[in-house]
């Protein structure tokens, strides 16, 4: 009897080891492979939340920035490797761009997205408006300067400049800008809906918003009116009829320099181009040396002016100025025009930006007056409120036309003006002084009533005359004339010799001496005066107060 329990024991044993063995190796190929499956379902989701990363940058590169991403950005931003390089890229995409790297916000990453969002609004038809001719303009150049709308088309009278007479038109809009940056100067773009369904295209020639153009005797111009044109030119050829329109056309009228073909096609590549980084070349050069190649300077004048405002706010005035002669004209649309990009950053001793300007400064002359107008100066002027203490300013200024570049590096001290101690502003020496007559004090050069073209670099010809302009600050008032008691001279002297004083009576009707600030405004003539340098102060006196503040000497040259 134990005998058969033990053996029924042992069978059993026997089937249950059997049954573990054969049970041991699926249940360890189940674990291998809800294993394998958990890592290809780790690898699809990583590669999920790649492709969805990338496509997020896909798009920022296609979409948001499609338009002012320039091709060097481009190229680099497709080669870089890891999602942090490309954070950093696009984090300096925008600080390249930033006007005020100092502030906590991007002022130009905010207004590019507000242009987006415009566009969509305004523009859309069909396609998103951010990718019709006319959200692309608008986002890459802003708001037009003036804009013609006819959304219905209907009749039309044509302009001289696109040969006269009446016809009929498709929707169309012509946008105006004074100037784009990288573009040029009076730039006319024209968007035409052929289709009526919204979408504006960018025109290559007038003829393309003519809704006659194909109807024969209909919506002629006047020379085909007169027979000495043909519309079969103008349509043949591209022209207007009448003004080169068509193969022995004969013209009637002027057609404008910027309406010849090529100029046309000419700006239509340079609206396609991205906007250029505002002056970030021009910034990159402030760190550097001057370039090496005499040819390449541009000689440069820079003064600066300080003016109290507060006891810790200082009225700080940059002049920059340059001879017309040392820059290169272009024709642009009949006028000469040179143009030069100015930038400029101020720094205090610590190391902190304390400001930051930058402007183009053009000057234009007919043809006739180029040779008189280069004997002239060009002058741009910035002013900036500065507390007082020591700052340098990096000043670039670049002529567009020909590349010539000039650097400036100059150190300065903004005064602290103590509001009980008898002071003064710096001596400005002035090309031209004049009073406003009772316009508006708007725009450069304008002090109180006055209208002051600083002369930065202190050169004058005898038949010029020498403006001096200050400001003399906490004068004290006669009690029994409620006026101040001041003795005012001007001392000008060559080589320590003094050749002329002249005293300020308050009769000048540039000046005014009437309360504790007293204003100074002079001219002279320097016709009498030898050719050579010379050094100006001012004596001022406060007879009340009982005290005497000479001014530094300025020095100026004559020729």
């Amino acid at each position: 009897m134990k005998y058969r329990m033990f053996n029924a024991v042992m069978a059993r044993s026997l089937v249950m080891s059997l049954a573990f063995g054969l049970c041991a190796p699926s249940l360890t190929a189940f674990a291998q492979d809800d294993k394998q499956d958990k890592k290809k379902q780790k690898e699809r989701q990583q590669k999920s939340e790649a492709e969805a990363r990338n496509s997020v940058y896909k798009r920022w590169m296609d979409e948001d920035v499609r338009w002012i991403i320039t091709d060097e950005e481009r190229k680099t931003f497709k080669s870089l490797k890891t999602d942090d390089e490309r954070e950093q890229f696009i984090e300096q995409f925008w600080l390249r761009r930033d006007p005020d790297p100092d502030t906590d916000s991007n002022e130009y990453r905010e207004e590019y997205y507000q242009r987006i969002a415009y566009a969509n609004e305004k523009f859309t038809s069909g396609i998103p408006g951010w990718k019709t001719d006319r959200g692309r303009m608008y986002i890459m150049f802003g708001k037009a300067d003036q804009v013609e709308s006819h959304p219905s088309g209907g009749s039309y009278d044509r302009p001289t400049w696109e040969g006269g007479g009446t016809t009929s038109t498709y929707p169309f809009e012509i946008w105006w800008y004074r100037y784009i940056e990288g573009v040029g100067s009076d730039v006319e773009i024209e968007f035409v809906d052929p289709s009526g369904s919204g979408e504006y295209r960018i025109a290559r020639n007038p003829n393309e918003k003519d809704a006659l153009l194909y109807t024969p005797n209909a919506g002629l111009t006047l020379a085909e009116q007169l027979g000495l044109s043909s519309k079969a030119d103008r349509i043949a050829f591209g022209g207007i009829g009448g003004i080169g329109g068509g193969q022995g056309g004969q013209q009637m009228f002027g057609q404008r320099a910027k309406d010849q073909p090529f100029e046309r096609l000419d700006l239509l590549a340079r609206l396609s181009r991205p906007p250029k980084v505002k002056f970030s070349d021009l910034a990159a050069l402030g760190e550097s040396e001057l370039p090496k190649a005499s040819f390449d300077i541009l000689t440069a004048g820079l003064v600066i002016n300080c003016l109290r405002v507060t006891e810790t706010s200082v009225l700080t005035s940059f002049t920059v100025q340059m001879d017309n002669q040392d820059l290169v004209y272009k024709d642009v649309g009949g006028i000469q025009q040179a143009a030069t990009n100015i930038y400029a950053k101020i720094t205090a001793v610590s190391g902190r930006r304390a400001g930051l300007f930058e402007d183009v400064v053009t000057s234009s002359y007919v043809p006739e007056a180029l040779e008189q107008g280069q004997q002239q100066k060009s002058a741009y002027q910035k002013n900036i409120v500065l507390p007082p203490g020591n700052y340098k300013i990096d000043l670039v200024v670049r002529d567009v036309n020909s590349g010539k570049t000039g650097i400036i590096k100059q150190g300065f001290v903004v005064p602290r003006y103590n509001e009980a101690e008898l002071s003064h502003s710096t001596l400005i020496l002035a090309s031209r002084i004049e009073p406003l007559n009772g316009k508006l004090p708007t725009g450069q050069f304008t002090l109180g009533t006055l209208k002051i073209i600083p002369n930065a670099t202190a050169e004058f010809k005898k038949d010029q005359t020498l403006g001096i302009y200050m400001q003399v600050y906490n004068v004290q008032v006669d009690q029994a004339t409620l006026r101040p008691s001041v003795d005012i001279e001007y001392v000008m002297s060559k080589g320590g010799k003094e050749v002329s004083r002249v005293k300020e009576d308050g009769k000048n009707s540039l000046s005014t001496i009437n309360s504790q600030q007293i204003t100074l405004a002079r001219t002279m003539a320097l016709k009498d005066f030898e050719t050579g340098f010379y050094d100006v102060s001012v004596s001022i006196t406060d007879n009340v107060a009982g005290k005497t503040i000479i001014t530094p000497k300025d020095t100026f040259q004559v020729k």
